[in-house]
């Protein structure tokens, strides 16, 4: 890793790695892929103003985020199907988290379980959550959080369908999990890749296998998942994990000001502004667009995160600038996992603790409580204004 400078590097000896079709899960998004654009572009439309003549000969980046301490303001989004990139993804994404003492989030879609979850980080795993059609699942999922002793549930609200990935649509990645004869001959190209399918197999969804049949195949696994992606998502679900589960609550996927609202009004402690990395509707604004509207309809009383398009350290200070308490990746440090294991994800963390810490000297902020929108300006129509406090 010594030759790695930034998450770009780190994309690209992904991409050397994985199979086309592979590949493409990660980078795609839905329909003309113009969210992940936008997601992006947020961040390089946003300006930063330094402050000068500020003594930041000692900063300190560590934030607390629900009563618990963490070394940086930046965490590991859920990103699923982990063991289809790299074996093990998953645990050592959270063994990442742990060195680096920040927190992940283990996605619903995982291949490992919650249980080895909560053995290896019980204090920096979170758990993502989607609702099912029997809500005995979901209901047996929020217990099996709980007695694994994880403190933090995230339930996704922004997959009300499956959305139109054409990439993975194109590679034969489609309904009927058939994959063209060119994807396959182009997944020999790969030879790391295709020695670790020929030992391990197709993936599992890990944390579903029991509530399918016993020793039921991959496939088999995945075509009940895929049936229990269709349950109908309210606030009625809201209402009702927030019953079960005592612990910290949050929905991801909130992209209204109403919503967050309405959230914090159900009890949920917290809220990640997200348009699921622009994969589910196509020119949705970006999280960073409606973060500061959120932020003023919540005031102090809820915790607002964001995830989406967050590339750079500079970017996590951008969010928090506009009023985010705490940000996400996803994609970077999957692309750190797949290139090198705990070593390449543990990498991009680094990658992103320096730049912050960069950053942060220069524009003029010793600690993260410093920051806030007097260092912000935003291109409106052709012109810069500043977001004063």
């Amino acid at each position: 890793m010594e030759t790695v400078v930034n998450v770009g590097d780190l994309r690209k000896l992904a991409k050397k790695r994985l199979p086309k079709v592979c590949y493409d899960f990660i980078e795609g998004g839905t329909d003309d892929e113009v969210g992940l654009i936008t997601n992006e572009q947020a961040f390089r439309q946003a300006r930063i103003v330094p402050r000068y003549l500020v003594d930041v000969s000692v900063r300190d980046q560590s934030t607390t985020l629900f009563g618990r301490g963490y070394s940086s303001p930046i965490g590991i989004a859920p990103t699923g199907l982990g063991d289809l990139f790299r074996r093990g993804a998953d645990l050592m994404l959270a063994e990442a988290a742990c060195q680096a003492n920040v927190p992940f989030i283990m996605s619903g879609h995982s291949s490992s379980l919650i249980e080895d979850l909560g053995r290896l980080a019980p204090n920096h795993g979170w758990y993502q959550i989607y609702t099912a059609v029997d809500p005995s699942i979901s209901e047996d999922m929020i217990k099996r959080v709980r007695e694994a002793g994880l403190k933090t549930l995230v339930l996704t609200v922004d997959v009300p369908e499956t959305s139109n990935r054409e990439r993975s649509i194109r590679n034969g990645w489609g309904p009927s999990r058939k994959l063209t004869w060119n994807t396959k001959l182009e997944a020999m190209r790969h030879p790391a890749w295709m020695l670790e399918w020929l030992q391990h197999g197709t993936p599992y969804f890990g944390n579903w296998t029991r509530y399918v049949s016993e020793n039921a195949p991959p496939k088999a696994v995945a075509d009940f998942v895929s049936s229990q992606s269709r349950a109908p998502m309210t606030w009625k679900n809201v209402e009702r994990y927030r019953e079960l589960w005592k612990g910290n609550f949050v929905l991801k996927g909130i992209m209204d000001p109403d919503d967050a609202v309405r959230a914090q009004s159900l009890g949920v402690d917290g809220i990640i502004v997200s348009n699921h990395g622009g994969r589910q509707l196509d020119n949705a604004p970006s999280p960073l667009e409606v973060l500061p509207a959120i932020c003023r309809a919540v005031g102090d009383t809820m915790t607002v995160m964001l995830d989406g398009g967050i590339r750079r350290g500079l970017h996590a200070l951008i969010a928090i600038c506009a009023g985010a308490k705490f940000v996400f990746q996803g994609r970077p440090t999957l692309y750190g996992v797949t290139a090198g294991g705990v070593t390449g994800a543990a990498k991009v963390l680094e990658i992103f603790r320096r730049e912050i810490d960069i950053s942060m000297a220069q524009i003029g902020a010793a600690k993260i409580a410093d920051l806030g929108p007097q260092f912000l300006m935003w291109r409106d129509e052709g012109n810069l204004h500043p977001k004063r406090r």
